[in-house]
């Protein structure tokens, strides 16, 4: 039987902790050469609303260790502004809905064993590469984070910096007054930690060993001027880098990983977080194509170390209390995907969760 997964069950099964942990091993497996994953690719076409494009966006990747998935999803991506705040929006068949699908297969089979809807997981492995950087690069008696968002991304981050830190205190400042009040009230009852709600967004970098911008903005919204030294950067939206204030300051920089080159075309090895095509291309774009920019690679090559280099002893990331640090994946979207859907998979499936339906359905005697 091919298992159906929703939200609900995924949210029921998937602790931070395990994606942390699956999200290593991935990584782990993809430095040796027994996983394996591809860039992003995205598809834009324009809509009958010029202020409005389709895009379609996939990643995939498996491993010897048992699943291959590939993730999908269908948009229509639009921006909105509120003041100085440009933000990327997006909706399937109407705004509040999204459609998000993770397609996990067996390698040994060929098997399709599950459709995941990616909601929950997509954040949760986001916040897993967060907590994977703050393990490694923050200082070991960091306390303090400071944060720009309040959000989804903006509390599973916060679970993850918990796992990884001891964490005392956090600053936080996002546009809405009720919604960062309210997150710093559920922050403040779920971990029992000290929380001050920031008026203002300078306000949060003020003795902050990890500063976190977590929000849904088209543009940069990190100020690097008022980073403290020793920081630890950790960087959501934005169009995927920080303000150049920030990159100009950092002395380390750890990016996970590239996906590798397809075999026997080096040529083609590309460090893009994700590559696009596009009908009507001279037409304006929203969401990751704005302004027909394309996806960032590896943004400081003289100060880029990998989580190989890591693992290895190779380095050691941080060498000094006052670095400043940041840290990203790369583009090993794929490679995270069969790692955190199998593990839910086999938790959901232990637990009597999901909805069956059979996998007959899914198979044909007709040879593709």
């Amino acid at each position: 039987m091919t298992l159906i997964i929703n939200n609900d069950d995924v949210a029921k099964v998937l602790t931070i902790e395990d994606t942390i942990a699956v999200l290593e091993e991935s990584y782990r497996k993809l430095s040796i050469g027994e996983a394996v994953c591809r860039p992003r690719i995205d598809i834009r076409i324009p809509t009958s609303d010029p202020d409005r494009n389709y895009q379609f966006g996939s990643m995939e990747g498996g491993s010897a260790s048992g699943y291959f998935a590939v993730r999908m999803k269908s948009d229509i991506i639009y921006e909105a502004r509120n003041g100085d705040v440009v933000t990327q929006e997006k909706y399937c068949t109407k705004p509040g809905l999204f459609c998000g699908l993770i397609f996990l297969t067996s390698v040994e089979t060929g098997e399709p064993l599950a459709f995941i809807n990616d909601g929950v997981l997509q954040h949760m492995r986001v916040a897993g590469d967060g907590g994977i950087g703050v393990k490694y690069m923050a200082r070991k008696d960091a306390k303090v984070v400071g944060m720009l968002g309040s959000g989804g991304m903006a509390r599973d981050h916060m679970a993850s910096f918990m796992a990884v830190r001891n964490i005392e205190k956090l600053q936080v400042f996002s546009p809405t007054k009720a919604n960062r009040e309210a997150f710093g009230r559920e922050m403040a009852a779920k971990y029992n930690i000290e929380v001050q709600v920031c008026d203002r967004p300078g306000d949060i970098y003020k003795g902050a060993d990890i500063v976190a911008a977590l929000t849904d903005s088209a543009i940069p919204v990190l100020n690097g001027a008022l980073i403290e030294k020793g920081a630890h950067v950790v960087n959501i939206g934005g169009s995927g880098l920080p303000d150049q204030a920030t990159i100009d300051r950092v002395d380390v920089y750890l990016r996970f990983g590239d996906a590798p080159a397809p075999i026997g075309r080096p040529e083609l090895a590309l460090d893009d977080e994700y590559i696009a095509w596009e009908a009507g291309a001279s037409k304006r774009k929203f969401g990751d194509g704005r302004s027909g920019k394309k996806a960032h690679g590896v943004a400081l090559p003289d100060k880029r170390i990998t989580l190989a280099d890591i693992l290895s002893g190779k380095t050691t990331g941080r060498t000094s209390r006052d670095q400043i640090t940041w840290s990203e994946r790369g583009n090993l979207q794929g490679a995270q995907f069969y790692a955190v859907a199998g593990h839910v998979y086999e938790r959901a499936k232990a637990q009597g969760l999901g909805h069956e339906i059979p996998t007959e359905l899914f198979l044909q005697n007709i040879r593709n």
